[in-house]
């Protein structure tokens, strides 16, 4: 009895060794024009895997022709689309630098940004690649400023953006529950300035005052004067934002004590 299903499977089988061995035959092969060609059809059919050999050695060869610059696009993308962003960033990078006058060169330039943004971890590990991400964009936005992609371009950066507001918060914080009070207003000041509208400026401000409290009561006596002076001004500066905020009683508790040892400190005219 003649079953279908088992010579279907049989056939497939026969199909994919077969071209297996022509893939692997073409590989090996010198015919660069039946690889150029092989490599597209992969390519297009999103089999990045068996695509990226063909195009890795064909970039090589034709260097200087007409067909350099698609190899090279396809390959870019082919890192890409294999999850090597660092390959595919540095690629990206080299494909610009190489076709400058490309009407691929600005979609390219921002994948080589987009690359970094990719690669830019969980604000509570380190951000080299966050920082290095919003560069690449701003350097996109300046090269060119009407482009589409300019509005995706600044909602990244936000996002990297929030990335590293989020870590020098935290930064800040830990500073101050290990007790590194000169460290945490350093930090809490530093964060404000570079991120002047974030959500935790009320929360920060408090926090300054409370460390500078802090500071100024673990301090020698020869700088409890000054510290406590900058615990008075640091009220001031809380105050005078965030009167009616939820810290604002326990703020002025705070300033009441500092302000008091201020004025006992103070030397006598």
């Amino acid at each position: 009895m003649f079953d279908i299903k088992k010579w279907s499977l049989i056939l497939l089988i026969t199909i994919s060794i077969s071209a297996c061995s022509n893939y692997s035959k073409i590989v090996k092969g010198t015919d660069y024009t039946k690889k150029y060609e092989l490599a597209l059809q992969l390519y297009n059919k999103k089999d990045y895997n068996r695509a990226y050999p063909l195009l890795e050695e064909l970039v090589s060869v034709y260097r200087g022709t007409v067909n350099a610059e698609d190899i090279y696009y396809y390959y870019s993308y082919c890192n890409y689309y294999m999850d090597d962003l660092i390959s595919a960033g540095y690629h990206f990078s080299q494909f610009v630098k190489t076709y400058p006058g490309s009407t691929r060169a600005e979609e390219v330039a921002f994948m080589n940004a987009y690359c970094y943004y990719l690669g830019s971890p969980n604000y509570t590990l380190d951000q080299t690649n966050s920082i290095r991400a919003i560069e690449e964009m701003q350097l996109f936005i300046n090269q060119y400023p009407n482009s589409s992609r300019i509005a995706e371009c600044n909602d990244l950066i936000d996002q990297l953006r929030l990335k590293l507001e989020n870590k020098s918060v935290d930064a800040g914080k830990l500073f101050y529950k290990t007790m590194d009070y000169k460290a945490a207003i350093v930090t809490f000041k530093n964060t404000i300035k570079d991120f002047p509208n974030t959500v935790h400026k009320e929360e920060l401000m408090f926090l300054t005052v409370k460390a500078s409290y802090l500071l100024a009561e673990n301090s020698i006596d020869s700088k409890k004067f000054e510290r406590y002076k900058n615990t008075v001004d640091a009220y001031y500066s809380f105050i005078d934002k965030f009167a009616t905020g939820k810290y604002a009683r326990e703020a002025e508790s705070i300033f009441i004590k500092a302000n008091e040892q201020f004025n006992i400190l103070k030397p006598k005219s």
